[in-house]
């Protein structure tokens, strides 16, 4: 099992996959604070999957067991790829339902970063677990191919509640559930608390005090 999970640092082979992608020119984040996990997954047709994502290293073991608990519970996840697969544009990695973790970028319409920008939260199936925000008095879903999928009583595939195994086990690794959030809903979005990132990365403005 352990060459089927593993966590390894970023050599000069990963870091040429996400040079100018995830990690950008601009990046503050230092490569030593990244790692690589290898995992395995099941699909909803529970056909095992190889899957890949680079998180902080503060998270790395903890995201580790998480993965591999979720492998064994047989939950259903579509895919964890790189989002440098996608040209690290998280919208089209959403719409293809991969989950990920570090993408150094803002938050969406802010000028705050994003706890994916550490690698200290993780997207989990976004497609059917939406991001759901007003923008201007109207609604916006991200992926913009969600819509489907913004009404929490209907019942569909990979869909993530606080009764599902995957927010428990989460919660328990001490994660933060954007499902649970009031201002904004990001039902495939969990992160680390706001007050163990600033301890990590003092420097950063994780959240919007104006």
């Amino acid at each position: 099992m352990e060459k089927n999970f593993f966590i390894s640092e970023i050599d000069e082979k990963i870091f040429s996959r996400i040079k100018d992608k995830s990690y950008k020119k601009n990046c503050t984040l230092p490569i030593k604070d990244l790692r690589y996990l290898k995992v395995l997954h099941k699909n909803l047709n529970g056909e095992i999957c190889e899957g890949e994502i680079i998180c902080n290293v503060h998270i790395a073991e903890n995201l580790l067991d998480i993965f591999q608990k979720l492998y064994e519970k047989n939950y259903p996840i579509e895919k964890i790829r790189l989002v440098d697969e996608y040209n690290a544009d998280d919208e089209l990695s959403m719409r293809d339902n991969n989950s990920s973790c570090f993408n150094f970028r803002l938050v969406a319409r802010k000028k705050i970063i994003s706890k994916h920008a550490a690698g200290l939260a993780v997207d989990i199936n976004p497609l059917y677990n939406p991001y759901i925000t007003t923008v201007d008095g109207r609604q916006n879903v991200e992926p913009a191919n969600a819509e489907s999928y913004v009404d929490r009583e209907k019942n569909f595939p990979y869909k993530i509640t606080e009764q599902d195994f995957c927010y428990k086990i989460f919660a328990e690794h001490g994660f933060e559930w954007g499902g649970s959030w009031t201002h904004c809903k990001d039902y495939q979005h969990f992160e680390l608390p706001d007050k163990i990132a600033e301890k990590l990365y003092p420097a950063w403005r994780f959240r919007d005090n104006a």
